[in-house]
């Protein structure tokens, strides 16, 4: 049983997946993936078939955090819906197998972009990618939560309100060094949450190109991945998660398109890809943008704070990257502010 994020004990995996995962058969070669803070995934590779396991990562964690149980849940709900997941098969909640709470799914061939401006892309691939984007996120937050036995995955009430409350938490108990403007941007949060308009629905929580797999050489979505901040609550979340994105720089780092010429590459305008949402869904429009998106940045802000109190405590999935990304806490703290006053 190793407490290692890097690696995974092969013996141990495949002697379980042979007593319970039916047509599983070895050899098996594992592959650690790169991508991903929170939760350590790897590919199962295996002459017959390949698979994903996601798991826990070992150590003292913070309650609520890395919930790979709520992550196969909810992909295993949306199967049958217009949503597409990869098939799961199966979750270990044993932590003697291999050190902590795992699950098991199939790997989805395709491509993933890393990079919205989407380079290797002409501008109309590019636009059916973006809009396909667009429909499976509306496709979402369609989805008859009650008709696939996920009415309880979250609790009622004001969505933002519980939110806001649960991320200055978190943001808190991973805090390394005093930010002026996230400690300004929660407490203006949570004095000016929005009325509760009655809208509940299933949302993912971390909503971007990058969480997305797409057919290998068509626009279509193959697979909508990392569910491990999906609940029910509001949809406007996940949709300013996509603008708080794209107003992020160009690059490896910030995975954003500010200042791109977006009609020369046939990317969609924020106010386009909020206009296609509204018509899917039909809405008429959305009031108080500016708070949706100021949230969006204070969550991710609070996550990525977690990201580097686990870098320095050394049980991060990518210690250096770890690192790395936790400069960016006071920059999304900011641009939250920037939203909240440009919508005030």
């Amino acid at each position: 049983m190793s407490t290692d994020t890097q690696t995974l004990d092969e013996v141990a995996v495949s002697r379980w997946l042979e007593a319970n995962l039916p047509g599983f058969a070895g050899p098996l070669e594992v592959t650690k993936f790169q991508a991903g803070q929170s939760n350590p995934t790897f590919l199962l590779s295996t002459p017959a078939h390949d698979y994903v396991l996601r798991r826990k990562p070992p150590g003292v964690l913070l309650k609520s955090a890395h919930a790979v149980d709520r992550e196969f849940r909810v992909q295993k709900a949306l199967a049958d819906s217009q949503v597409p997941v990869a098939k799961m098969h199966l979750l270990c909640e044993d932590e003697s197998v291999i050190g902590s709470t795992f699950y098991v799914m199939d790997h989805v061939p395709g491509r993933n972009f890393n990079d919205p401006t989407l380079p290797e892309l002409e501008p109309k691939q590019r636009a059916e990618v973006m809009d396909e984007m667009n429909g499976v996120l509306a496709a979402l937050h369609e989805v008859d939560i009650n008709a696939i036995g996920l009415t309880d995955y979250g609790p009622p009430g004001n969505y933002f309100e519980r939110q806001v409350a649960r991320w200055s938490k978190q943001y808190r108990a991973s805090e390394t060094e005093k930010q002026p403007d996230m400690d300004q941007l929660m407490q203006r949060l949570a004095d000016n949450l929005p009325e509760d308009d009655g809208q509940r629905t299933l949302v993912h929580g971390d909503y971007r190109i990058d969480n997305m797999i797409f057919d290998t050489y068509g626009t279509a979505c193959r697979a909508v991945l990392d569910w491990e901040l999906s609940t029910i609550g509001h949809p406007f979340a996940d949709l300013a998660a996509v603008i708080m994105q794209w107003q992020m720089p160009v690059g490896a780092e910030g995975r954003g398109l500010a200042g791109v010429d977006r009609k020369a590459l046939g990317l969609p305008t924020d106010a386009e890809f909020i206009a296609a949402y509204c018509r899917r869904r039909g809405l008429k429009g959305i009031d108080n943008f500016g708070y949706y998106l100021a949230f969006c940045f204070f969550r991710m802000a609070a996550i990525i704070q977690g990201v580097l109190k686990r870098a320095l405590d050394g049980n991060a999935s990518n210690p250096e990257y770890g690192l790395k990304l936790g400069q960016y806490v006071p920059v999304f703290a900011r641009h939250g502010l920037e939203a909240l006053d440009r919508d005030a």
